[in-house]
């Protein structure tokens, strides 16, 4: 983590390129959204549980990472959100952000007691670190 700080610290001209943050679920999922039950197709009315809500850069929130781990009917979601910025400096941010993902699930696994996905972190990490050099 000490290795992608000071990287950011490095290349923070690319990072501070963000400059409206937006307000960032940061744990948003079916059991945090309130649903309304008369609407015709699914339609969230409001959100539960702000204990990971954040200001930030959208590509930075747990769940535009989630949305994008896996090409399956996660894509549907791109359709109503909209297409991300693929520019090289928008990549460059995501490895950023997926490493502060990679720490706060590194700490969760170490509390639920779960060593091999602490040991296992550390192969991403090391990619990323590459990355973001």
């Amino acid at each position: 983590m000490r290795k992608v700080v000071a990287a950011a610290l490095r290349h923070h001209t690319v990072l501070d390129e963000i400059t409206e943050p937006r307000l960032l679920g940061g744990d948003l999922w079916i059991p945090h959204t309130l649903l309304d039950h008369n609407a015709a197709e699914p339609t969230i009315i409001g959100v539960y549980d702000f204990e990971r809500t954040w200001w930030g850069d959208p590509a930075a929130d747990w769940t535009v990472r989630m949305v994008t781990a896996k090409s399956d009917e996660r894509t549907a979601f791109w359709e109503t959100y909209g297409i991300m910025d693929q520019s090289e400096k928008a990549l460059w941010r995501q490895k950023i952000y997926e490493a502060r993902h990679f720490g706060a699930i590194r700490l969760e696994r170490h509390r639920l007691g779960n060593h091999e996905g602490v040991r296992e972190s550390y192969g991403s990490m090391t990619d990323i670190i590459a990355a973001v050099r």
